[in-house]
C-alpha cells in the first residue's frame, strides 16, 4: 500500500464524512495537489505529511512508512479500578485520547530520547528527591530522573507511558494537590517497578497485584513507615497532624489507611478527626502554616493549573516558525485558540503566475 492509499484508507476511517478539498484547505494544499497525491501522481512532502498526521490523528511515521511508529506511547499501567468506589470502571478510551495526543505533541516535536532510572526502594527515591519533595513533585522528578509530568483537564485517572523514548506522566489537573501527589507516587511505583517491561496483565487479579505493588511504593514514598510510626497517634494534637498532612503532601484518607495498614494506635479523637476532610484539618489548626500566606490556595491553584514539559512547548514554536507544523498542538497543549498564538511564521511565496495559468487552463501545457 502507498502513502495515498494508506491517507485515503485513513479518511475513510476516521472522517469518513469529510470531503478531500475540505481536508486539503485545512492542512494548506490545493484540491488538486491533494488529489494528485492521495492517487499517487505527486507525493506528500513533510510538513503536509505532518499536518496530516494531526487531521487524521495518527502518526506521520505510519502514514510515510505503513508501519508502526517506533515513538508510538506504551501506556505502563492501565486503571480500571477507583479506589474511592471500590468498583470498576471503563473510562480507558477517554483516556487513550488524550494519551495519543500527548503521543502526538512528542513525535512532531523530535525530541530526542531520555533514560529515567528510577530505583524500585522509595527510601532511595524519597532521599533522592531531596526534603519537601512534594510541593515541587513534578519538577523534581524531572530534574532528578528525567521524567515529564504532564495536567491536562477532565481525567478521571492518571497514566504513565513510555512517549517517544521518554517516560511521561499525564495527570488530571484538580484543586485537590493531595490526590494528585499520591497519582504521581503511584504513577512513579509503576515505573520503578517496571511495569513497562512486563507483559500487559491478563486478569484483573494481575492488574490487581501490579496496583497494589504501585500503592504499597506510593505509601512508603510519601508517608514512610519510620516516620509515621514514631508517632504516638493516641496523643498528637491537632497541630500536629495538620502539620504532616502538610508536610507529607497527603490526604487525611490516605493517611487514616496507613495508619490501619501499619496497624497504628489511635484515638478516639484522631479517628473522628482523620474523618474530616484535609482542607478542613489544615484551616482548622494553622500552625504548620509560618507565613501566614494562604499556601493552601497557592497550591491548589498549581494542582490545577495545565501543565506540559517547556521543552516541549519550545520545540513546536520552533517547527511553527520554520513552517514546519501548524500550530494546533500548541493550541491544544496551551488551551488557547490557535489565533491566540502569535509566533512568526515563512512568509507564504508569492504564486507563479505562469503555472497558476497553466493549471486553470489558460496555457497550453
Amino acid at each position: 500500500m502507498e502513502v495515498g492509499e494508506r491517507v485515503r484508507a485513513r479518511v475513510r476511517e476516521v472522517l469518513p464524512g469529510r470531503t478531500h478539498a475540505s481536508i486539503a484547505e485545512e492542512i494548506g494544499m490545493t484540491p488538486d495537489a491533494f488529489s494528485r497525491a492521495v492517487n499517487g501522481s505527486r507525493g506528500f512532502s513533510a510538513a503536509e505529511l505532518a499536518a496530516l498526521s494531526e487531521v487524521l490523528n495518527t502518526s506521520m511515521y505510519w502514514l510515510a512508512t505503513g508501519e508502526r511508529d517506533p515513538a508510538e506511547a506504551l501506556v505502563i499501567a492501565r486503571h480500571d479500578f477507583d479506589h474511592d468506589t471500590r468498583s470498576r470502571h471503563a473510562d480507558w478510551d477517554e483516556l487513550k485520547a488524550t494519551v495519543d495526543k500527548v503521543s502526538l505533541a512528542y513525535r512532531q516535536a523530535l525530541l530526542p530520547s531520555k533514560s529515567a532510572d528510577v530505583p524500585s526502594d522509595a527510601d532511595a527515591v524519597r532521599t533522592a528527591l531531596g526534603d519537601g519533595f512534594v510541593r515541587a513533585f513534578a519538577e523534581r522528578l524531572s530534574d532528578v530522573y528525567q521524567i515529564d509530568v504532564i495536567r491536562v483537564g477532565g481525567l478521571r485517572n492518571a497514566c504513565s507511558a513510555m512517549i517517544a523514548g521518554r517516560v511521561v506522566i499525564v495527570l488530571n489537573e484538580t484543586g485537590n494537590w493531595f490526590h494528585q501527589n499520591w497519582s504521581l507516587a503511584h504513577e512513579l511505583g509503576h515505573v520503578a517497578l517496571g511495569h513497562a517491561d512486563m507483559p500487559e496483565p491478563a486478569t484483573h487479579g494481575e492488574k490487581d497485584a501490579q496496583e497494589s505493588a504501585a500503592n504499597a511504593f506510593a505509601a512508603e514514598l510519601v508517608l514512610p513507615r519510620d516516620e509515621v510510626q514514631q508517632m504516638d497517634w493516641t496523643s498528637v494534637s491537632g497541630d500536629e497532624i495538620a502539620t504532616d498532612l502538610w508536610n507529607w503532601g497527603v490526604s487525611s484518607d490516605a493517611l487514616r489507611r496507613r495508619l490501619a495498614v501499619l496497624h497504628c494506635p489511635t484515638s478516639v479523637t484522631v479517628n473522628q478527626m482523620l474523618g474530616w476532610t484535609t482542607q478542613k484539618i489544615l484551616r482548622k489548626f494553622p500552625s504548620w502554616n509560618g507565613d501566614g500566606t494562604d499556601q493552601i490556595t497557592e497550591r491548589m491553584d498549581a494542582a490545577a493549573s495545565r501543565r506540559f514539559p517547556l521543552e516541549l512547548q519550545a520545540a513546536h514554536v520552533e517547527l511553527i516558525s520554520q513552517g514546519r507544523l501548524s500550530k494546533a498542538t500548541l493550541a491544544w497543549m496551551l488551551d488557547v485558540d490557535e489565533d491566540e498564538i502569535e509566533i512568526d511564521e515563512p512568509d507564504t511565496p508569492d504564486a507563479d503566475i505562469d503555472e497558476l495559468a497553466r493549471a486553470l487552463g489558460f496555457v497550453a501545457t
